[in-house]
């Protein structure tokens, strides 16, 4: 499969959209596509991560879901196991050698083994399962609910330790879904946007929005599912990784500084 490649010094630079703007909130960010690659346009991606060189993907839907680990540069899926069809699965984290795997509304997690992709324990959580990730000590996950906001758990019991209402200047933020940890925040895809947060997970507080209106024509949607989810980072090369539900593309982005 071809890969087309562009350069930070080359590549298009998409400023916010201005209606984006909203007086008393967190300053919005445009971006540059750095790298496209090919993605599963069948893959419902629910969770994202690299890792060792190599995507992990968790693909949603009942019937449909499932844990794969994927080349980056060809999109080619090398390793793959499926998901009981009564679990529609979601988002997806590492921890040691382990996978995290959440569902949405059976309140059911799954860990596998990372090299193997077999299973090795399930665990229970109240509420939905939306975006799960992690920094150094905890997981960190959500449930799209506003009073939910980021959750955080035991890696080891994966119990809840506690939570924090994401806000963007004393407003409430719903819908966080795909979760990464980059450099000490947490980036949420916002569900059904075009948007993603930048999260001080220590407050909760928005600290920037970034706008990735256009990033994928819409003459390339398969369907009208086909929202923007699944950010991914590759700390060692410093690089971001965003997909959507159903795309046939991945995109590295660089993110730009924020609007006047």
């Amino acid at each position: 499969m071809a890969v087309a490649v562009l350069t930070a010094t080359t590549a298009t630079w998409h400023p916010p959209v201005a209606a984006q703007q909203r007086a008393g909130a967190a300053p919005v960010q445009g971006y540059r596509i750095i790298n496209t690659y090919p993605h599963d346009r069948h893959a419902f991606t629910q969770g994202l991560i690299f890792l060792d060189g190599f995507l992990y993907e968790s693909t949603g839907l009942n019937g449909r879901s499932s844990v794969r680990k994927v080349r980056l540069e060809t999109g080619e899926v090398l390793q793959q196991r499926a998901v009981d069809p009564k679990y529609f699965a979601e988002g997806l984290t590492d921890w040691g050698a382990r996978l995290i795997q959440l569902t949405w509304q059976t309140s059911v997690g799954f860990v596998y083994d990372r090299a193997s992709f077999q299973p090795e324990r399930s665990f229970q959580y109240t509420g939905e399962g939306w975006g799960i990730t992690h920094d150094k000590t905890r997981l960190i996950m959500s449930d799209g609910t506003a009073a939910g906001g980021l959750r955080f758990l035991d890696p080891e019991t994966l119990r809840e330790t506690g939570r924090v209402v994401v806000r963007d200047h004393g407003r409430p933020v719903q819908y966080l879904n795909e979760l990464e940890y980059i450099r000490g925040e947490v980036w949420a895809n916002i569900w059904q946007t075009d948007r993603l947060a930048r999260i001080n997970p220590k407050t909760g507080d928005v600290v920037a929005w970034v706008d990735l209106t256009g990033l994928l024509p819409r003459t390339e949607y398969l369907e009208q599912g086909a929202v923007l989810n699944g950010i991914a980072y590759d700390a060692a090369g410093d690089r971001i990784f965003v997909t959507g539900k159903l795309w046939p593309k991945l995109f590295e982005i660089r993110v730009g500084a924020p609007s006047p």
